[in-house]
């Protein structure tokens, strides 16, 4: 499942299109923008639940503010969080956790995951109306990664959300570390749970990260992804000026059909949607192809396609290695 990041005020897709157009079944939304807003807070702890404010009746999950955290001070409590994310209505609530970046070094990251791990048993304690995501935290270190799964399985979490792991794969889409991650997690909490990568919205990873283990997912990708002028396909991608690759394509989704060839790479709001429709594509590609157990054969047809347009890539040859053992 794609549960799309969604800013009420400022999406470059429309609520309404989202629902009747896309067919979204969940989205997740900054519970701490909403919060650090005295007129929504107070709507929000009024009788207006958050589905009625968005105008959403699908699963709603919100974000805690951990990643606005790492960038700077957020003046706000665990307990403040998570109160307000349960009582706003939220089905799925996260706690406010410490993200390890790549560059934490091993008393860093093992000092934020044992924070972490306190505001996640206080937060279950708070929680009455929603579920709480266990985060795992951990940073570059299997140890503390392993670690951290450990105690979220003892404090009986029925969601599990793996953080802090964009970072390592975003660059030239090189997957060892996030193939050691997810494989250590799935043997340490069993085939059950829910597992969710936080911000893993590449439509070109996804079906990999899926393979893993992973059911959810969740990103603003294709928002971000069309402001900075990037059109995303299932292999990879690409700019304006790789025009073999984008008429190999030809999507046939409405905001390609309407627009005049090469010209949806000026128009955000259109690169957005297209954007969009293709992660719902290879969401509903991965299904099919889990169901007919016949995943490694999508993988291998992308790996082609993906080493050809894109030679410098270390997917394939991550993913292979990973493969062969």
């Amino acid at each position: 499942m794609f549960i799309p990041v969604y800013q009420p005020k400022s999406n470059l897709i429309p609520i309404a299109v989202m629902k009747n157009d896309f067919g979204i079944e969940g989205m997740i939304v900054n519970g701490f923008f909403l919060y650090k807003d005295r007129q929504t807070k107070d709507l929000l702890t009024g009788p207006t639940s958050i589905q009625e404010y968005i105008g959403f009746e699908g699963m709603i999950m919100t974000d805690s503010g951990a990643f606005q955290g790492l960038k700077r001070p957020l003046y706000l409590s665990n307990k403040k969080i998570v109160k307000f994310q349960d009582a706003i209505g939220a089905d799925i609530i996260s706690p406010l956790d410490l993200i390890s970046p790549p560059n934490d070094n091993f008393e860093t990251a093992s000092k934020k995951l044992a924070s972490t791990n306190k505001r996640i048993k206080q937060a279950l304690q708070l929680t009455e109306n929603s579920i709480l995501a266990g985060v795992q935290q951990g940073g570059r270190f299997m140890e503390l990664r392993g670690k951290s799964i450990e105690a979220l399985m003892e404090m009986q979490v029925e969601y599990i959300a793996i953080g802090s792991l964009v970072p390592f794969f975003n660059k030239k889409h090189k997957l060892d570390f996030v193939i050691k991650v997810l494989q250590q997690a799935r043997q340490i909490a069993g085939p059950d749970i829910p597992f969710h990568v936080y911000g893993a919205g590449d439509p070109l990873e996804m079906p990999f990260i899926a393979q893993l283990g992973t059911d959810i997912f969740d990103s603003s990708s294709y928002g971000h992804y069309a402001l900075d002028g990037w059109y995303m396909t299932p292999f990879g991608a690409i700019r304006k000026e790789q025009k073999t690759e984008f008429e190999y394509i030809n999507c046939q989704c409405t905001y390609c059909q309407e627009a005049e060839g090469l010209s949806i790479f000026d128009q955000a709001p259109a690169l957005a949607g297209h954007n969009l429709h293709t992660i719902i594509a290879v969401m509903e590609q991965i299904r099919h192809h889990q169901e007919q157990d016949t995943m490694t054969e999508l993988l291998e047809s992308i790996i082609k396609i993906h080493e050809a347009w894109f030679p410098d890539s270390l997917l394939p040859s991550t993913w292979n290695d990973f493969d062969g053992n």
